[in-house]
């Protein structure tokens, strides 16, 4: 484990740079879990994301030549941001190489800090292997993003801070990607309490880590495909694994869905904006993957707050449609003045509130003189729903 003298001289360090974040109790999704729940919003630390508590504490470390010379880190933005903050509080040089599908808000947030961004490759792992190249050639110290003593004692200090305030603490769930995060968390919850239950959560789409601690031994991914791009690492590191295995008592997954379904949870309950890195937790939580921490006081990282904000307008449509306060139909119509005027009317009188509506009456599947109109409408729920089809069944519009 990471010593727990160097994650307190990390707290030293930092503390006067990153922000303590509030670490609040969540009365509703403690009913639904059937534990005491807190959230740590590290989604509100200064770049968004916890990662600026190990990417300043490496840089602070570093000798007055390195930080000379720069430093270059690859990353899919949390990181990224976090290496780029540092290097300018140093008067630093900075590189930072993201993947070429990276959202432009966490470009933009790397160059508001003054860094340069190289875009190389098509995930986390390709433009690690750029970065260290470009950083060899160049003169560079590479920030490593998990794998690295002084990065994982920085994001070991959420321990420290969690536990001021929370001494009767029984367990804490952590988002897992690298690594990185877990290990310095794991290490310092260990050190201190030994009784306190680590548990990891990775997302589905980026199995490698969980094979890997299920397995005992470094197991890499093909390929990766997640919502959560923060933790979208394709590649075991045998150093965090390493760290994991002996101080992470469990290791759980939550799929694509679990993670939407949080994200809109801590928007619509908690009036948080987290990405889904920073929600598996919370999906694990949700979905009943933790049914064992029932009765306990329960510690979860809500580790960024960096969404990119066209995906999270697609799950809050998707979520509008499957909690039945959105509802699309398509009906077909005789293509004559009043016919659709009847239509919307019997909308109407069912309070049904129509927010788009599409005239076809060109379609190759429909007869001549007839059209498709299909409607988007906001509804109160199920049984709203269920109203609406019934009148239009009645009508003919639908079939029953």
């Amino acid at each position: 484990m990471i010593e727990l003298q160097k994650i307190k001289d990390a707290h030293n360090r930092i503390k006067d740079v990153v922000v303590n974040t509030p670490f609040s109790h969540a009365p509703y999704l403690s009913e639904i879990a059937g534990c005491n729940v807190y959230l740590k919003k590290e989604n509100l630390q200064t770049t968004g994301a916890f990662k600026l508590r190990g990417a300043y504490n490496k840089i602070a470390t570093l000798s007055a030549k390195q930080r000379e010379c720069g430093v270059v880190a690859a990353s899919a933005g949390n990181h990224a941001q976090g290496v780029a903050y540092s290097a300018a509080a140093f008067n630093t040089k900075a590189v930072i190489v993201m993947p070429e599908s990276t959202p432009l808000t966490k470009i933009d947030g790397v160059k508001h800090f003054g860094a340069e961004v190289i875009l190389a490759g098509t995930n986390y792992d390709e433009a690690y292997a750029y970065a260290k190249e470009y950083g060899e050639k160049n003169h560079l110290t590479f920030v490593h993003p998990f794998e690295d003593e002084e990065v994982m004692a920085g994001q070991g200090t959420i321990a420290l801070e969690i536990l001021d305030k929370c001494q009767e603490l029984d367990a804490i769930v952590v988002p897992v990607g690298g690594g990185g995060l877990i290990s310095g968390i794991a290490s310092a919850i260990k050190a201190i309490n030994p009784k306190i239950k680590v548990i990891g959560v990775s997302a589905k789409g980026a199995p490698a880590f969980k094979n890997s601690f299920d397995l005992k031994k470094p197991i890499d991914s093909m390929s990766v495909r997640t919502i959560a791009d923060g933790i979208a690492v394709r590649d075991t590191s045998a150093i965090t694994l390493a760290h994991a295995l002996e101080s992470v008592d469990d290791i759980i997954s939550v799929d694509d869905e679990e993670i939407a379904s949080a994200i809109l949870f801590l928007l619509e309950k908690q009036k948080l904006v987290v990405e889904g890195a920073g929600s598996v937790g919370v999906a694990a939580l949700l979905h009943h993957k933790l049914d064992y921490l029932k009765s306990n006081n329960v510690a979860v990282v809500l580790s960024g707050g960096n969404m990119d904000v066209t995906l999270l307008s697609v799950i809050i449509e998707k979520g509008l449609l499957k909690s039945h306060r959105k509802m699309k139909l398509t009906v077909t119509l005789v293509d004559k003045p009043g016919s659709l005027m009847r239509f919307t009317q019997i909308l109407q009188e069912l309070n049904a509130n129509i927010v788009h509506i599409a005239y076809d009456r060109t379609s190759i599947s429909l007869d001549y003189g007839d059209a498709n109109v299909t409607v988007h409408m906001e509804t109160k729920g199920k049984y709203h729903q269920q109203e609406i089809k019934e009148a239009l069944v009645k009508e003919g519009y639908l079939r029953d």
